[in-house]
């Protein structure tokens, strides 16, 4: 039986064979699975079509990137190998990168642009009008480059008097970005300008490099004062191009654009004060003749006072009569009116009601004498005839009622009663109270 080694010892040592062969390595593949942790550090697989390796990028070496690596990317990078004993895994440890098929600064000038664009930073709507005439202008450039002579040469030349404020700072190498933004920002603070132009001239992407930077994007961006970007030649493009508020393809060109030229201007302040003068002339005469004719139609006021005056008099005369007819028709109709009234008096018509009330009044005494006198003689008529056949006037002649003590029923035959009874006697004066001894039919006891 051989040499038994233990998972821990035979992984050691792979990993110092793996790391003494192949100490540092050129490699290229298709990144893919990337991720950073809250560590800084990048982890991710590096793949072609037949294998995949383990990658990691330490924060410090990644910070060094120009450009930032996302999966789908492909790189070329050096690293060296190592063997993550805790899995048995090797690995790559990844020292420098740079994007296949393109330079690090292009990969970063790609992302950064789609970066800012997809911010809005690159938005017309957010660009800032460039004034007509300025009367200070924030150069910020190289103090002793072309493109400061160039910038110089052309606003004499065009408007010979205009305010330049030459912002020397560098353009090139790792001091640049810092100074160009740190001057962007102190032209803003100190608010004399009226424009800003940064310029540069032209030269490789490297030598471009910190005009492709965020800060002097952001810088730009952030200005409150309009910016004119003139970095390189016609043909660059830089990230400072696309955030400024205009750019012109070269530092001259800026110049041009930032002033108009004083002699055309003059030229066409001439020619429109000509035109002014021509056409007030013209106005003039056009309003005199106007006013001329206007004065030509304008009566006299005092004959326009008499006018008046006498339409005034012949209302006045008018409304007099009129107001004198109306009076007449009304009191005419109120002497009507007064003549029915007196005709249709009510003191007449109530003296003759009255009479006749009276007539009416006697001949209804008359006739209530006359009934009361008919009727006074059928009473007494009838009242005889009444007395004759009243039962007092029987009783009167000696008769008697008898009657039940208890129910009152008048008796008229004997046989209704017997012996012990209780009757009552109803006499012409009083009653008397009888009870029965004997009782039969022909004749009475009492």
């Amino acid at each position: 039986m051989g040499q038994v080694y233990t998972v821990s010892r035979l992984t050691s040592e792979l990993k110092d064979l793996i790391e003494e062969q192949y100490p540092f390595v050129w490699i290229t593949g298709e990144i893919s699975n990337f991720f950073t942790p809250a560590s800084g550090h990048a982890y991710f697989s590096l793949k072609d079509d037949g294998a995949v390796i383990s990658a990691v990028m330490f924060k410090n070496q990644k910070s060094r990137l120009k450009f930032s690596l996302e999966s789908g990317m492909k790189i070329t990078g050096m690293g060296r190998l190592s063997l993550y004993e805790p899995r048995g895994t090797y690995q790559i440890i990844f020292e420098h990168i740079e994007p296949k098929g393109a330079g690090a600064l292009q990969a970063a000038f790609e992302q950064l642009k789609t970066k800012l664009s997809q911010e809005g930073l690159f938005d017309k709507d957010k660009k800032k009008p460039i004034p007509f005439l300025p009367s200070k202008i924030s150069v910020i450039t190289s103090g002793t480059g072309a493109a400061v002579r160039d910038i110089i040469t052309v606003s004499r030349r065009r408007f010979p008097g205009v305010q330049l404020e030459i912002v020397p700072v560098t353009v090139q190498g790792q001091d640049a970005e810092a100074e160009v933004s740190e001057a962007i920002e102190r032209v803003n603070a100190m608010a004399t300008s009226d424009l800003i132009i940064v310029a540069r001239g032209g030269g490789s992407l490297e030598d471009l490099a910190a005009f492709n930077s965020e800060s002097i994007a952001r810088a730009v961006f952030n200005s409150k004062i309009p910016v004119v970007s003139a970095v390189g030649h016609e043909t660059d493009f830089t990230i400072c191009d696309f955030t400024a508020d205009l750019r012109a393809p070269t530092p001259s060109a800026a110049a041009e654009l930032a002033l108009p030229d004083k002699a055309s201007l003059e030229k066409n302040l001439t020619w429109l004060n000509l035109a002014l003068c021509e056409g007030l002339l013209k106005h003039i005469v056009v309003l005199r003749k106007k006013i001329s004719d206007l004065k030509s139609r304008l009566k006299d006021p005092s004959r326009i006072i008499d006018d008046m005056r006498f339409r005034l008099e012949d209302l006045e005369t008018r409304m007099h009569n009129q107001i004198r007819k109306n009076l007449i028709s009304k009191k005419e109709k109120l002497d009507w009116f007064s003549n029915a009234l007196y005709a249709g008096n009510p003191v007449n018509a109530v003296f003759i009601l009255k009479e006749n009330c009276e007539n009416v009044l006697s001949r209804l005494q008359a006739g209530m004498e006359a009934v009361l006198k008919q009727d006074q003689a059928k009473r007494k008529e009838v009242s005889a005839r009444l007395k004759a056949l009243s039962p007092i006037a029987v009783l009167e002649r000696g008769y008697s009622i008898t009657m039940g003590y208890t129910d009152k029923k008048i008796i008229t035959s004997a046989c209704n009663n017997k012996k012990g009874d209780m009757v009552e006697v109803l006499l012409a004066r009083g009653k008397l109270l009888c009870q029965v001894e004997k009782s039969n039919g022909s004749k009475k006891n009492i």
